[in-house]
C-alpha cells in the first residue's frame, strides 16, 4: 500500500515532524513493505516554519525579537524567493506566556518579525497566527512598526483601555505594496460572543469578568480604527493580530489550505490508498480551520479512506464522519496516560502498529 501521513503536532510533546516519523516507524514495524510518504502539516501555529521550510527549502534568518514578559527571544523568519513566512508563536506563543495573564503580553515581536522581512526585501509576507498567549488586537505587533496612539500599545491589550487616538500612518506606509497575508487557523471576529476574548480567553488565563473587560476594551479599539474590519472572519486570531494585518490592508487565507498548496497535498493524496492524520486533541474545535479536518477533507475530494491518529479522541462518530474522518484512535486510550506523555514518540509509533494490522492489506 502507499499511505500519506500527514498530521499536525501533538501539542506540547511532539513537532508535526516528529509525529509524522513516529507514525511512519510504527507502520513500518507491522506493514514493512507499505510505501509512507510523509508530509508534516500546520494549521498556521507553531511549527508553521518547519514544515514550510521541509517543503519549499529557502533560506532561514535569524531574528531575535521581544516575547510577551519583555525578554529577547531568537525566532526565525523563511525566505522563499521573495516571499517571506514568519510564524507568530516564535514571538508571542502560549509557550511564552504559560497560558496566564494574556491581556497584560504584548505582539510586538511579530512587529519585529514583520519589519524584518520587509528589510530582506520580501514583496509578500505570510503570517501565520495560531498558539498565541496574548490577546492584545495586534497592538504591539503596530507599535513595533511605528503606530502611536494616546494609551500604550505595547503593553498588553489590558493596556488599550480608554482608547481614543491611533495613528497608523507609520507601519501602512512601511508596508505599502507588500502583500500581507494572515494564515489562520481560526475564522472567529475580533470581538462578541465568538470573538477572541470570549472564545480563547480561557485558553490565555483570562477568567469570565477578565473575558468581558478585555472584550469591551477590544471593542473601543476596533472603533478607533476600525470596525467593520473587526468582524471579518480571523480577525480574532492569535488574539486579535488578524485584525492588525487587516487594518494594513492584509488579507485571510486558511493556514491548513495554504500549508497543504505548499506541500502539494492535494496530489499526493490522490496517488495514495490511505490518508492518516493526527493531532493532540481531536475534538469537535477541529472542524474550524484545523488539520485532521483539512487533510480529510483533502482525502475525500481525492476518494481516499482518512483516519485520526490523536493523542484524544473527543469526538463521537457522528462528528466525525461530518469531518470526513472514516476512523479516529486515541493514544490516551491505547497506552495510558503517563506513557504517552512520558513516551510520546514510542507511544505514538506503537498506535500506529497496532492501527496498520486493520488497514495495511
Amino acid at each position: 500500500m502507499r499511505i500519506l501521513v500527514a498530521p499536525d503536532k501533538f501539542a506540547g510533546t511532539l513537532t508535526a515532524v516528529e509525529a509524522a516519523e513516529a507514525i511512519a516507524e510504527g507502520w513500518r514495524r507491522h506493514a514493512p513493505h507499505d510505501e509512507l510518504l510523509l508530509a508534516p502539516m500546520s494549521d498556521g501555529g507553531p511549527g508553521f516554519i518547519d514544515v514550510l521550510q521541509a517543503s519549499l527549502g529557502g533560506e532561514l534568518l535569524a531574528v531575535t525579537v521581544s516575547a510577551p514578559g519583555g525578554h529577547v527571544v531568537p525566532a526565525t523568519l523563511l525566505m522563499v524567493d521573495d516571499t517571506a513566512y514568519v510564524e507568530s508563536a516564535q514571538a508571542c506563543g502560549v509557550h511564552h506566556t504559560g497560558g496566564a495573564h494574556g491581556d497584560l503580553g504584548t505582539t510586538a515581536g511579530v512587529g519585529t518579525l514583520l519589519d524584518e522581512a520587509v528589510r530582506a526585501g520580501a514583496r509578500r509576507v505570510v503570517v501565520g497566527l495560531g498558539g498565541s498567549g496574548t490577546i492584545d488586537g495586534g497592538s504591539g505587533m503596530l507599535s513595533a512598526l511605528g503606530a502611536t496612539a494616546d494609551v500604550p500599545l505595547d503593553a498588553g491589550g489590558a493596556a488599550l483601555d480608554g482608547v481614543g487616538e491611533v495613528d497608523l500612518s507609520v507601519p501602512r506606509e512601511l508596508v505599502a505594496g507588500v502583500e500581507l497575508v494572515a494564515a489562520t487557523d481560526v475564522d472567529n471576529p475580533l470581538t462578541g460572543l465568538f470573538g477572541a476574548a470570549r472564545t480563547f480567553g480561557a485558553q490565555k488565563g483570562l477568567d469570565e469578568d477578565r473575558q468581558q473587560l478585555i472584550d469591551r476594551v477590544l471593542d473601543e479599539w476596533a472603533a478607533v480604527t476600525d470596525r467593520r474590519l473587526a468582524l471579518e472572519p480571523g480577525a480574532g486570531a492569535a488574539g486579535g493580530l488578524g485584525f492588525a494585518l487587516f487594518l494594513l490592508g492584509g488579507a485571510r487565507t486558511p493556514g491548513i489550505e495554504l500549508v497543504a498548496d505548499a506541500v502539494g497535498l492535494a496530489e499526493r493524496a490522490a496517488s495514495v490508498d490511505l490518508v492518516i492524520t493526527g493531532e493532540g486533541a481531536f475534538d469537535f474545535s477541529s472542524r474550524a480551520g484545523k488539520v485532521p479536518a483539512g487533510v480529510a477533507g483533502i482525502a475525500s475530494a481525492a476518494l481516499r479512506p482518512c483516519i485520526a491518529l490523536a493523542g484524544q479522541v473527543l469526538v463521537g462518530s457522528r462528528e466525525m464522519r461530518a469531518l470526513g474522518m472514516d476512523a479516529a484512535y486515541s493514544l490516551v486510550e491505547a497506552v495510558g496516560e503517563e506513557r504517552a506523555f512520558a513516551d510520546p514518540a514510542g507511544a505514538l509509533g506503537d498506535l500506529a502498529a497496532r492501527v496498520a494490522r486493520t488497514w495495511s492489506q
